[in-house]
């Protein structure tokens, strides 16, 4: 990544430059204010909502911020837009809608090394497609979608990688992402023949019957393979540790609009599980919070970047993420020029989360 970037800056750069680490970072650090000139077209300018978003939008809208002489009144821009809201609704009402909100989780993103060699290890160890690849030289950033089936109805991968940084720190709190599979054994073989990295062979999870493994892609990132039955969404996990498990679950229930899938306690290995989503395990992606007994904070590093998620009503979710303690780094609203309404926060252990307006994702996708 870049050292201290100036031209337009996409979420990428919400973390740490790996030239100036940080092992417990709770928050995005400052954010540098940056024209769009180096845009000509709507594809250009977000070709994909999690790695094109414009920094001085980050926090707020901090940048645009109208200074009037008298009084030391501000105006913020941001102002103007949360106006825009369709409805002004109590608490009550906000909490109530985050759970019809139709919610879907779209893609996860992460930076990579090597995007070429990422490509070839998804596509032939893990049976990965690729579905679009987009360059953007005058950014010095280039990303790929991969994943098992079309973005409008499938959960994928975003593999961002910024040019001349070839290593990333994934840090201690990412922990990785399940596949589903119908032949583990099959699915590591095949990675071991490609040079892939096995870290835990096949066989039952520690108490319990379903037969996983664990490999890494050629970042380090881990996937556990989980031996199932055919399934629409074989991209079926990410998993995060968080610091007080409870609390996690009444934020992503009450914010987010999540269900509790499953909690399992197992306390001969020191750790619970809590698995939250939209949809079955069986038929969607989830995400899965660990809590290790003891460990309140975790080092996120700079390689994980965050979970995009579609809503109909990006003023609304935004509302109801400060309603249950998380901190919005950028303010609902149109992005310039393509006008995709998003809203980007923070959970209570700073994971990043963005949410994406359902109708203009697909306009997005045309």
């Amino acid at each position: 990544m870049p050292t201290l970037p100036m031209a337009t800056t996409p979420f990428r750069h919400l973390f740490p430059s790996p030239h100036f680490p940080s092992s417990s970072l709770r928050f995005p650090p400052p954010c540098f204010a940056s024209s769009l000139s180096g845009f000509t077209s709507r594809r250009l300018l977000l070709f994909h909502l999690g790695t094109a978003i414009p920094q001085s939008q980050l926090l707020g809208g901090k940048t645009s911020k109208l200074f009037r002489d008298e009084g030391n009144i501000l105006e913020s821009a941001t102002d103007k837009n949360m106006a825009q809201a369709s409805t002004a609704v109590s608490e009550g009402n906000v909490l109530n809608w985050a759970k019809s909100d139709k919610r879907r989780m779209l893609h996860v993103v992460y930076r990579v090394g090597d995007l070429d060699k990422t490509i070839k290890f998804y596509t032939e160890c893990l049976g990965m497609k690729l579905l679009r690849r987009r360059d953007i030289p005058e950014e010095r950033y280039a990303n790929a979608f991969l994943g098992y089936g079309p973005e409008d109805s499938h959960f994928v991968v975003e593999l961002t990688y910024n040019y001349g940084v070839d290593k990333y720190d994934i840090g201690t709190g990412f922990g990785h992402f399940g596949i589903a599979v119908e032949d583990v054994a099959k699915t590591v073989d095949l990675v071991k023949a490609k040079g892939g990295k096995v870290t835990r062979e096949p066989g039952p999870v520690k108490g319990g019957k379903t037969v996983i493994a664990f490999v890494e892609d050629p970042d380090g990132y881990k996937f556990e393979l989980l031996e199932r039955g055919p399934t629409p969404e074989p991209l079926c996990q990410v998993m995060l540790r968080v610091g007080d498990l409870d609390r996690s679950i009444k934020f992503y229930e009450k914010a987010f609009g999540m269900e509790l899938l499953r909690k399992r306690d197992n306390p001969e290995y020191k750790y619970t599980i809590a698995m939250m989503g939209y949809g079955p395990e069986d038929k969607s992606a989830v995400l899965e919070l660990t809590y290790n007994y003891g460990v309140t904070e975790y080092d996120k590093g700079n390689g994980y970047a965050q979970i995009a998620i579609g809503t109909d009503d990006v003023y609304k979710i935004a509302e109801a993420i400060r309603l249950c303690g998380g901190k919005i780094t950028r303010e609902p609203g149109p992005l310039p020029v393509i006008n995709t309404k998003i809203t980007a926060c923070l959970d209570p252990d700073g994971w990043t989360s963005v949410f994406v307006d359902n109708v203009d994702f697909l306009k997005e996708l045309e």
